[in-house]
């Protein structure tokens, strides 16, 4: 069972690396892009709630509004995700996402008021050190730099509150909510701003590999990941999440050929942050060990 679980994990972590792969695929802007992926992933996991697992989804209005919240940014970090790809690359988009570790240390801390780890300072350091160095020799790519930082910090802001939500009610309500109160919430704004008559800008070849992206690569992945949770530590989870990354960037490197080749101080500085983290990671199953 565990080997299988471990299967399954690796194949989660393949299948959210290859959601870049698709968001470059994908000609629509980022803002209909997300719209549309948020919209069909609450479609799916209602479906799956309430008509295969025939479970409830009625929430206290309190826990409601704090899934809404993390929703909306969810919804953020999405939108600077793929409008990262959009203007720059995956790969550069994905070696951003590692900035996440150190927003994480510096967050945690104070949301779940514990000690500030000195390993994940010195963590931080070197990641940081990585993102400059690849800013300065990949310049040309600031904007998606920018954007891809944009990125690391509201997915952190949605996995450290997210963290403090399991429980509360069941994950799959707790995955619904998010992803539809987060395309809720850009209803709302697209309203207010016009983009609204910009939604149905989109191709039919599109609105497939949104579909695609939506169940398969986006509700499935999050179901499987908590399910999984029975089987195998949040440890081993978070360290194999990490793999993200390769896993997008090798993929990108393969299909998208040259507007992929990045410098060898780009993969240098990658590969360092990624084993950073790595590195990091073995360091707290340690620590934890010691302390049972």
């Amino acid at each position: 069972m565990h080997k299988l679980a471990l299967f399954r994990l690796h194949l989660i972590v393949f299948l959210w690396g290859f959601t870049a792969i698709l968001g470059k695929l994908i000609q629509a802007n980022a803002q209909i892009l997300v719209f549309y992926r948020m919209l069909f992933a609450a479609i799916c996991l209602y479906i799956y709630i309430r008509i295969i697992k025939k479970e409830s989804i009625k929430v206290s209005k309190k826990i409601f509004f704090q899934l809404a919240a993390i929703g909306f940014s969810m919804s953020l970090h999405w939108y600077c995700f793929f409008h990262s790809i959009k203007v720059s690359n995956v790969s550069i988009a994905l070696s951003c996402l590692s900035l996440s570790t150190l927003f994480a240390a510096i967050m945690e801390p104070f949301i779940f008021k514990r000690k500030i780890d000195i390993s994940e300072v010195v963590m931080g350091v070197v990641i940081v050190a990585c993102i400059l160095l690849i800013f300065q020799t990949e310049f040309r790519f600031k904007e998606g730099i920018m954007y891809g930082v944009l990125c690391a910090v509201f997915g952190t802001i949605f996995s450290v509150f997210n963290g403090k939500m399991f429980g509360k009610t069941s994950s799959g309500n707790i995955i619904f909510y998010e992803i539809f109160s987060g395309w809720f919430m850009l209803l709302i704004i697209y309203l207010f701003s016009g983009q609204i008559f910009q939604i149905n800008e989109i191709s039919y070849h599109d609105i497939a590999l949104i579909g695609l992206l939506a169940s398969v690569f986006t509700a499935f992945p999050m179901l499987e990941s908590v399910n999984l949770m029975k089987y195998i530590s949040p440890f081993t989870l978070i360290l194999t999440v990490n793999l993200e990354p390769v896993y997008g960037i090798i993929l990108a490197f393969f299909i998208f050929g040259e507007s992929e080749h990045m410098s060898p101080v780009f993969y240098g500085a990658s590969g360092v942050m990624i084993l950073a983290i790595i590195v990091n990671g073995f360091i707290k199953a340690k620590k934890q060990k010691t302390l049972n």
